[in-house]
This record gives structure tokens, C-alpha cells and sequence, in this order.
């Protein structure tokens, strides 16, 4: 991919995205794909039935443009959201774009007024957007465990006083999580300088943790970004969306494209809520599989990160991070490089997956003290 040593002179690229190289995992073939955190269970044969009587009915008037608003979207997310927390929301605290990433791009845009901050390691998209959207981006501190030490997150907040804030939790890559009275603390944080505080929880349904949604009501200057692509097994459809006081939907309307949300796109997510206990089912496997995976890597001294997510974060090995990953998809197993020194994350897989990447790993490591 092109970068700044190879850009064509007469290309106006804008100088901050010169030295940038596009987001995403190496898509490689391989036997058991475990590098992008998505649900390894395909959806059922009843699931891809109504999917394809929904999109066949909508497919007859796909000479009209979508619902701008996708208010019966919204309110299904509304019920889900009401539904697994106990507090409830209603079609004006929700929106839904194409993936979160659509999400957190449309916040920068709508209040990156000064700089944002974040806590690395996290999810990178979301320094990435702040550099594409022109808003400065504030790197965070955390412990050298990769854990987020809230009192100095607070005081980084007062000092850099940032118009937006993000926290993720389950954190990606390290699968930690932020407790929801952490939370309160940045909440309170944020509101003091007029900020605004973003809790990503792309993982949440795999988290015990209490979401931060239920501190909406008193913290308005609180938004949760949540996907259908983890959980859901839905990675493909591309729905995010995110629960925030009304205000804040309103103004997320002011940089919204116009019908950005297709028609399509908005029907296969209302069935797929429609079939959330079928889908969040598969939830349970995935969280006994992550302990049987914990447990694999603890037996060949290996070194995890307690992880409240779909994927692990792992260490305490001797070869160079990038040789093993080589090595394990020369045998099939495609795993995430992160860019941690000494250290690669694994998602959660099928039985079968998770044994063969376990098997390979023994292979791999026994290889490398020889």
C-alpha cells in the first residue's frame, strides 16, 4: 500500500494522511481464522430463511430510498438494549450507522471541537478517525500491565481537558474491563471540563459488567457505542449504533449522510433482533471455549491477560512475536499481531478451532526451544 516515501507528487493528499497505512487484519487464507475477534457460529438455517424473506420483500421497492431515520431499527435496538440491562430507552436514544466505526467517525465529527483522548492499547480505529477527521489526539496512560488506572485517566482528563474521552471496555486488544464505578469517576470527569465521554463496548455482551448505559440518565455527557458484529455474529451486515441522551442523537443527525443506512441493512438487522436469544446463545459456548483456551495456554506457561471478551491476550514466549505468528499460519492458524512487543491475541473459535490452534502452538513453541 502506498505511504509517504511512494505518493504521487501531483496527489493533493492531505499532509496528516501521508504517513498512514489503511486500517485492518491480513486477510490470508487459513484453516482456523482467529485474528479479528468476529463469531465463529454461522447463522442458522431458520435465521438465513427469514433473512432471505425479509430482504426479498424489500428487494420490490429498492427503487425508493430507506427509511432516512430507521426508526423501526432503532426501536428494536431500543427493546434489545432495555431488555438486557433494565433500564429503559426508547427510538431517541438510539442511532445505528454501517459498523461502529461509521459511529465513532460521525462523533468526531460532530464534537471533535478540540482534541480527543484515549488510553492505548485500545481500539486503534479510534486514534485513526481522530487523524482523518482533523482533531487532535491525546495519548492516554495506562499501567505497564496494559490495565487503565483511573485516578491518573481522571487527572489526564482535568489537565488535557479534551471535548471527547474514549474508554473501551472489554478493552480490545487486552479483553480488561472498566468497572462501572471506574466509570462514574471519568463520567464526572469529562462533565466538569464540557466533555463528553465515550465508553466503547463493542465486547459487552461477553462481560459480566454492569454497561454504562444505565449512567446515561444521570451523566448525560455519557455515549455507548455497541455492535451487532461480535455477539451477534453479524459482522458481515454491518450494524453498529450507540445509546445517548436525545441531545446528542440530534446532533449526531447533523453529520449523517443522507439515507446512509440501506434498506437492506436495516431489514436483515431487524430480523437478526428478532432472533437475539437464538444468537446470544451461542454467547455462553463462546465464554466456556475462552476458559478452555485460558487453560491451554496456562499448561504451556504461557502468560494471559484476564480477558472479559471473545479473544485473549497472551505472552511469556521466546521467539519473536511476528515469527511465531508465521509459523502458526504455515500450520493454518491465523492469529493477530498487534503491534505489543512479546505479545498476540487469539480470538475465540470453535471447539475444533481452539484445539487445533492450541495443538499448533505446542508444535510452534517446542519448535523454538530446540
Amino acid at each position: 500500500m502506498s505511504n509517504s516515501n511512494n505518493w504521487p507528487t501531483w496527489l493533493p493528499l492531505r499532509e496528516p494522511l501521508k504517513p498512514l497505512s489503511p486500517y485492518g487484519a491480513p486477510q490470508v487464507a487459513a484453516s482456523a481464522q482467529l485474528n479479528t475477534n468476529e463469531n465463529p457460529f454461522a447463522p442458522s438455517a431458520a435465521l438465513v430463511a427469514a433473512i432471505t424473506k425479509r430482504v426479498g420483500e424489500v428487494s420490490a421497492t429498492l427503487n425508493r430510498y430507506p427509511d432516512r431515520d430507521a426508526i423501526a431499527l432503532r426501536a428494536e435496538l431500543a427493546k434489545y438494549i432495555t431488555a438486557q440491562t433494565g433500564v429503559s430507552f426508547e427510538v431517541s436514544n438510539l442511532w445505528a450507522a454501517n459498523g461502529s466505526n461509521e459511529i465513532i467517525q460521525s462523533i468526531f465529527l460532530a464534537f471533535g471541537r478540540e482534541s480527543a483522548l484515549g488510553f492505548t492499547p485500545s481500539y486503534s480505529m479510534h486514534p485513526l478517525i481522530a487523524i482523518v477527521t482533523s482533531v487532535n489526539w491525546l495519548d492516554g496512560k495506562r499501567r505497564d500491565d496494559h490495565s487503565l488506572d483511573v485516578d491518573v485517566a481522571a487527572q489526564q482528563v482535568l489537565t488535557g481537558k479534551p471535548t471527547l474521552t474514549f474508554i473501551t471496555t472489554p478493552n480490545n486488544p487486552t479483553g480488561s474491563v472498566v468497572k462501572i464505578s471506574e466509570i462514574v469517576e471519568l463520567a464526572k470527569a469529562t462533565a466538569s471540563i464540557g466533555g463528553l465521554l465515550v465508553v466503547d463496548e463493542a465486547y459487552a455482551e461477553f462481560s459480566s459488567e454492569i454497561s454504562a448505559v444505565t449512567l446515561i440518565a444521570q451523566y448525560p455527557n455519557v455515549i455507548v457505542i455497541r455492535t451487532m458484529s461480535k455477539a451477534f455474529a453479524f459482522a458481515g451486515a454491518r450494524l453498529g449504533y450507540l445509546i445517548a441522551d436525545p441531545a446528542i442523537i440530534d446532533a449526531l443527525q447533523l453529520v449523517r449522510l443522507p439515507y446512509h443506512l440501506s434498506a437492506i441493512t436495516q431489514a436483515v438487522a431487524e430480523v437478526a433482533l428478532s432472533f437475539a436469544d437464538e444468537l446470544l446463545a451461542g454467547v455462553d459456548t463462546l465464554i466456556a471455549q475462552r476458559e478452555i483456551v485460558q487453560a491451554g495456554l496456562t499448561k504451556l506457561g504461557l502468560n494471559i491477560t484476564p480477558s472479559a471478551a471473545n479473544f485473549l491476550l497472551f505472552s511469556g514466549f521466546t521467539q519473536p512475536a511476528d515469527q511465531l505468528w508465521r509459523k502458526l499460519l504455515d500450520r493454518g492458524i491465523l492469529i493477530r499481531d498487534v503491534g505489543l512487543l512479546g505479545q498476540l491475541r487469539v480470538t475465540i473459535g470453535t471447539a475444533a478451532e481452539n484445539q487445533a490452534f492450541l495443538s499448533a502452538l505446542t508444535e510452534v513453541l517446542a519448535e523454538g526451544d530446540k
